[in-house]
């Protein structure tokens, strides 16, 4: 029976991997695995035994269900590990978890799945922002309305808006680059982090085995990793789910039927929108990953409380950390392949765009008429009031503000009417937009390669 939607509904497959039952068992294994070859490296296992652990350290061979099965006796899931790898080692058995505590085996093994989560998140980011670095450069001069407050501002050009999701995703890989080492860091000094139980080799022995994982080394630790280092990597999560929401949410406003400049791919084929309004296509996979933004948002709260264990520690971290760092990751990744399954196969309709910026009867070309008047010699403030003056007059009538501003005497003296059209032309009013995209693109794509 699966109560979990995340069995059913959300997430690849891939990612769901690393965090399953099989993914933190095999690490379990390749962990205790190091900890034997590290002691042989040191001459305190032999080449023989060593070979023997590394042959059962297999999960087909110790099996998770087996593990399971001696832990309903144990009640405690890394002595039953090494229990049932003490089964199949036989002789060789008497080196398995040898100066270890469970969390030097299972903090280590979370370092794992973080690495290889990383892994995964640092491919699907650079495949999202060539996506965008696609659209930017594609759209790069398209002109379109700009917003703010939900009204009409000035022109601005869909590349520029996505320019500027690139340069947000470029700075979210570069954050993920500079945590990566912190939270793949595993810890190999025992029960209270003092190394006492590994004898006068502990360092070296710690060093060996957190190289022969790849694991970052620790300089100071408890009997638990800090987890500040969890906390950065939820938090780098979280935000990054806060910029997919924020790009999606774009999208569903930009999709709106009064505005309806871009929208989510539908199939007019097969794709039903609505069960009783047959007109309906909605920007559902967007609305998806939104909702699932949330969750991963939300999984920074418990993050933080699991850093406040008693002394050198407690068990309160455990069982939230199995949700908060497998859910965090496998939804980050569904949503970040939603996000660029929907930008990938947007559709821009530039001609709409277009048609919103001529409904809006000149108006949004206000600035523009400002600043030239400034530039003929008018005081800042003054031509202020008379495009302030001039829009009201244009709103209240219902017409266009290029027209009312000809009959300004202030205005018309200052510019003839060939002169005073090109002012209303949006393409004249989009400042370096198009410098910026190549500039954001440009960074990126250097960052991609």
């Amino acid at each position: 029976m699966s109560v979990s939607p995340l069995d059913y509904r959300y997430g690849r497959d891939e990612a769901k991997h690393i965090w399953s039952r099989e993914g933190r068992h095999a690490r379990h294994l390749e962990v205790e695995r190091a900890l034997v070859w590290a002691h042989c490296q040191l001459g305190r296992v032999s080449a023989e035994d060593y070979d023997k652990i590394a042959d059962i350290a297999d999960p087909g061979i110790v099996t998770a269900d087996r593990v399971d099965e001696i832990e309903q006796e144990t009640r405690h899931d890394i002595m039953a590990l090494t229990k049932a790898m003490a089964e199949a080692a036989g002789k060789a058995g008497w080196c398995i978890h040898l100066g270890a505590t469970s969390n030097d085996i299972v903090d280590s093994a979370v370092a794992l799945q973080i690495k290889d989560s990383i892994a995964m998140q640092r491919d699907m980011l650079k495949r999202l922002m060539t996506t965008m670095c696609d659209i930017a450069e594609r759209e790069r001069d398209t002109v379109m309305l700009g917003r703010t407050h939900g009204q009409a501002a000035v022109p601005i050009t869909f590349g520029l808006k996505v320019a500027v999701w690139v340069d947000e995703f470029a700075r979210h890989l570069e954050r993920l680059d500079e945590l990566a080492t912190r939270a793949t860091t595993g810890k190999f000094l025992g029960a209270v982090g003092t190394g006492a139980a590994q004898g006068e080799d502990a360092f070296e022995l710690q060093d060996l085995i957190m190289t022969e994982l790849g694991l970052g080394i620790p300089v100071a630790t408890t009997q638990v990793v800090g987890r500040d280092r969890y906390i950065e990597w939820v938090g780098w999560m979280a935000n990054v789910a806060t910029s997919v929401e924020k790009v999606l949410q774009e999208v569903r406003n930009l999709q709106r039927s009064e505005i309806a400049e871009v929208a989510e791919a539908f199939d007019a084929e097969k794709q039903v929108g609505s069960s009783t309004m047959a007109h309906k296509r909605n920007p559902i996979t967007s609305e998806n990953a939104c909702g699932l933004a949330r969750i991963v948002r939300a999984m920074i709260v418990p993050s933080y409380e699991n850093a406040l264990l008693w002394h050198e520690r407690d068990l309160t971290n455990s069982s939230s950390e199995r949700f908060t760092l497998s859910h965090s990751m496998i939804l980050l990744d569904d949503i970040l392949a939603k996000s660029d399954w929907v930008l990938s196969n947007l559709v821009v309709d530039s001609q709409r765009m277009r048609a919103n910026i001529d409904a809006q009867q000149g108006l949004i070309m206000a600035e523009c008429v400002m600043l030239a008047l400034v530039d003929k010699g008018v005081p800042r403030e003054d031509a202020h009031e008379i495009l302030r003056r001039a829009s009201t007059e244009a709103l209240s009538r219902g017409v266009n503000l290029e027209e009312v501003c000809s009959k300004i005497p202030r205005i018309s003296d200052a510019f003839n009417s060939a002169e005073l059209s090109r002012l209303f032309e949006p393409e004249g009013h989009l400042g370096h937009s198009g410098r910026i995209v190549d500039m954001a693109v440009s960074k990126a794509r250097e960052m991609l390669h």
